[in-house]
């Protein structure tokens, strides 16, 4: 199964994430910010990154643009609820970054896995 890193400030998406993929079978940890889960990705690189869009210190936009800089071949879903500008859709725009799947929240467990299984092409 594959290593898989979150990066989401929110607490409690940030768990349901990393209970969802271990009972998936994955190992899975977090950070909290894109400053974190870069720092997190260079010491420890992943198969896979689950990232979101809005968080403090580093958005999911700037985080995708540099994990895909300095790691190219870098799997990464893209997360969303909107944040504080509930309106703003940035899904597309973290596609076109490089981006290979996004979710909008909320999402379900069974949802995750299948984008899971589609971008690591289980």
């Amino acid at each position: 199964m594959a290593n898989v890193l979150i990066i989401d400030d929110d607490d409690m998406v940030r768990t349901m994430l990393l209970r969802t993929l271990t009972r998936g079978g994955h190992t899975a940890t977090g950070a909290r910010d894109g400053v974190e889960g870069v720092a997190a990705f260079r010491d420890n690189p992943a198969d896979l990154v689950i990232t979101d869009m809005f968080m403090p210190n580093q958005e999911g936009l700037a985080t995708i643009m540099e994990l895909r800089r300095s790691f190219p071949t870098i799997k990464i879903i893209a997360i969303s609820g909107g944040g504080a500008r509930a309106s703003l859709d940035v899904l597309p725009v973290a596609e076109a970054l490089g981006a290979q799947k996004t979710l909008r929240k909320p999402f379900t467990p069974a949802e995750v896995m299948d984008a899971v299984r589609e971008v690591l092409g289980e």
